[in-house]
């Protein structure tokens, strides 16, 4: 059995009767049963529609995410998330380099090592050491005045730990910033790349071994070995080339607003949604959110 999920950007409800009872009907599913009227709606299907993408591209052009995901095993044990552009709107780096007078120059090779172009390790090197000098202060300072949540991250984090299950923050950034990000949002613990600074000045480099893809994949099995679950019980989320090796060894991998070669290796896209996606992706009703 499986599951089809339609769901909206709680900000933009789009989300009618008549469209859940078109999709139902056109692919024999069980009773809808609406998570949130007008936000999200869920029914039962025997089997994944050979023309599920067709379907899902022409939700899109509407502001409507779909996703199809088997029924069993879908509520996850472990929350394993990416922090820039996925837990917050921006990227951190970018936003020092900024500060520094380099950010077009730096956001250029971020989107690029996000997009996969580019190989990650060292293009943080690169990008950090134009950093160097820059104040210590000003990590604060961005922190203040640059970082935003995305929408639905409380909620999400709250509600799976409601419900036993444990969060963790893991970043290709910096712990200056997951460390307070962490906090703020709830997760238990956090893994992240350390910069390295000297008399109250960022030195241009980053402790080695550098935290990128494969150490992703290396805390989702570490944390759940330790946890005594498996990767099957984790829902990852993120949106950069970085992410794919974590989005795939676990149960369920979450394309959030995603780089496209990273949505195009997901079966779960969330375009439109918040954060608040993951947990109707789960069977969550609103009625079941706890709300920090």
């Amino acid at each position: 059995m499986y599951i089809a999920t339609i769901l909206t950007n709680p900000a933009t409800p789009v989300l009618d009767a008549a469209t859940v009872e078109a999709l139902r009907n056109a692919w024999g599913g069980g009773d809808a049963v609406w998570l949130n009227p007008g936000i999200a709606a869920e029914f039962a299907i025997p089997a994944t529609p050979d023309n599920r993408w067709q379907v899902w591209e022409d939700l899109q052009t509407r502001g409507i995410d779909l996703a199809v995901q088997p029924a069993e095993g879908r509520r996850k044990r472990m929350l394993l998330a990416d922090m820039d552009s996925t837990m917050i709107g921006q990227e951190c780096i970018d936003e020092l380099a900024d500060e520094a007078g380099v950010g077009a120059y730096v956001a250029d090779i971020t989107a690029r090592a996000m997009n996969g172009e580019l190989d990650f390790e060292g293009a943080l090197r690169e990008r950090v050491a134009l950093l160097k000098g820059l104040p210590e202060t000003t990590i604060a300072k961005v922190l203040a005045e640059r970082i935003s949540f995305t929408p639905g991250g409380r909620e999400l984090i709250a509600t799976m730990k409601a419900h036993g299950a444990h969060a963790v923050l893991v970043s290709g950034g910096f712990t200056a910033f997951t460390t307070h990000v962490a906090q703020a949002l709830g997760f238990d613990e956090h893994r992240a790349n350390l910069l390295t600074t000297d008399g109250g000045l960022l030195t241009g480099a980053v402790a080695e071994p550098i935290l990128g893809r494969a150490a992703k994949v290396a805390a989702l099995e570490e944390i759940t070995a330790r946890l005594g679950i498996t990767p099957q019980d984790v829902l990852a989320v993120g949106d950069g080339a970085n992410d794919l090796g974590m989005l795939g060894r676990a149960g369920a991998g979450v394309a959030l607003h995603a780089k496209p070669v990273v949505a195009a290796q997901c079966d779960l896209r969330v375009n439109h949604g918040d954060l608040t996606a993951l947990l109707y992706l789960q069977g969550y009703g609103i009625a079941d959110f706890v709300n920090m």
